[in-house]
């Protein structure tokens, strides 16, 4: 009889997470589709707008990815405070949480708007820099809205509401698609803008999704109470910030130094060749969008935790944390078989050089080993944020991926000090390397802050709220 009440109580732990995630994951796929096609319909221009939208992303994307990061500390802020009956407290957080766009806008956007300075250094040709440049100014015109949509939509994550931004991205997405084709091959009388014309339409996607988001929130029947929009403006409060920064600036650098890692590995294995690339790049997409099932459950794994804590019930986020492992290994077991035995149709995707898809063969191996300790660490950082502990996250993210992966990869793939060099397998190597160790330490974080009695634990969760 206790076995099937347990039973039951897993199954609608699990069942509320996957709910929640769901509408996570559908809309990470519908953001990544608009780079997607964005690189489609540029590469019908020429070679040039197209690679300048891969080198213009590789600029753009971790400094907004950190900006996005400082904000993540609200949706685990918030599902606290809607978890334990203090709603009234979340418009604050909210409130304060534009300061923090604003904040992070002015150097993130001086950053962009110089990356001249940084595409200078990388000694291309003229005329890609000129592109790559030009783009990353127009793009430039949608920071703000971007950052401002995930500020409400953080506010709608936090209370567990997670279908908008899913509804939200996925019009944005087939917005993008005509706005690409007016402003890249010039139509109805607009110039054609190419490559550039791509930023042009992000900025004004962003945009337009910022305005839904906010409308949806402003009129949603579930956020009246929160009464966020009686005072827009709001003083910055030196605690509250301090509070949120210290959350969120943890998962901001985390975030930062995770992409970088990949993005320097891209670079170290340029010197070995157009083929060695390509394979890494397609092992590397193909496990970044396997990535999105894991990271959706983390998300909400977040959510769920936070309200749990809030409640005052932490043996059910304890028992929601095991939930939430339990579904994403078992969804690693099929994306790991999917990726072992699909593999050559998969490489057959993206290159028809036997040569590339040889490799990208070998390596997609790895990558379905790489998904069970990818899993497991990004659930524990889901678990580890609702209970709002990220600098454990950073400290065992350096460690392991720079400290630890980075030193392994390399020896590996570019010197002989261990074996002869590897190539890209080496860094894949690495790559599994960093992310076991990461999941073991943060594993055994997790544990340790579940071990501490019920009330101590809310006590400390009561003084960091």
């Amino acid at each position: 009889m206790m076995k099937s009440i347990r039973w039951q109580a897993y199954h609608e732990q699990a069942k509320k997470l996957i709910q929640i995630a769901i509408p996570i994951l559908l809309a990470q796929i519908a953001q990544n589709s608009m780079g997607l096609v964005d690189t489609i319909m540029a590469g019908r221009v020429s070679a040039a707008d197209m690679a300048a939208i891969s080198v213009g992303a590789s600029i753009w994307f971790p400094l907004v990815l950190f900006g996005q990061g400082l904000l993540l500390a609200l949706p685990p802020t918030i599902s606290y405070f809607n978890g334990s009956g203090k709603r009234s407290q979340i418009a604050h957080q909210v409130r304060q949480g534009l300061w923090i766009v604003l904040g992070s806008c002015i150097p993130l956007g001086l950053i962009i708007y110089h990356s001249d300075i940084v595409i200078q250094a990388m000694n291309m040709d003229a005329h890609l820099a000129e592109i790559t440049q030009d783009y990353l100014h127009a793009m430039l015109f949608g920071l703000p809205a971007y950052l401002l949509m995930i500020n409400f939509r953080c506010l709608n994550d936090g209370i567990a509401k997670t279908k908008p931004a899913m509804i939200i991205t996925v019009i944005g997405l087939l917005l993008n698609i005509p706005l690409n084709y007016i402003f890249i091959y010039g139509k109805f009388g607009v110039p054609a803008f190419g490559a550039v014309g791509c930023g042009i339409a992000t900025a004004i996607v962003n945009w337009a999704m910022c305005i839904m988001m906010i409308a949806y929130s402003h009129s949603a029947q579930n956020q009246r109470d929160l009464k966020v929009f009686e005072q827009i403006i709001e003083k910055p409060n030196a605690a509250t910030l301090k509070k949120l920064l210290r959350l969120g600036f943890p998962i901001a650098l985390a975030l930062w130094a995770e992409v970088a890692l990949f993005a320097l590995t891209s670079l170290f294995l340029s010197p070995l060749g157009t083929e060695v690339v390509a394979s890494h790049q397609i092992a590397l997409n193909t496990s970044s969008f396997i990535f999105m099932f894991p990271m959706s459950l983390a998300m909400a794994a977040t959510i769920l935790v936070g309200q749990r804590l809030g409640e005052g019930s932490p043996q059910q986020a304890k028992t929601l944390s095991y939930v939430a492992f339990a579904v994403g290994l078992n969804i690693a077991i099929i994306t790991a078989f999917i990726t072992i035995f699909f593999r050559e149709e998969i490489a057959l995707l993206f290159v028809n050089d036997p040569q590339v898809i040889d490799l990208a063969m070998s390596l997609l191996i790895i990558a379905a080993l790489y998904q069970f300790s990818d899993t497991v660490q990004v659930v524990a950082s889901g678990v580890l944020r609702g209970y709002k502990d990220t600098k454990a996250i950073l400290y065992i993210t350096l460690f392991c991926y720079w400290g630890l992966g980075m030193t392994v990869g390399y020896s590996l793939a570019m010197t002989d000090l261990i074996v002869p060099h590897l190539g890209a397998k080496g860094f894949w190597i690495g790559f599994i390397t960093a992310l076991t160790a990461a999941a073991i330490l943060l594993l055994y974080r997790m544990r340790q802050i579940q071990s501490r009695p019920d009330q101590e634990l809310l006590d400390l969760l009561e003084k960091i709220k």
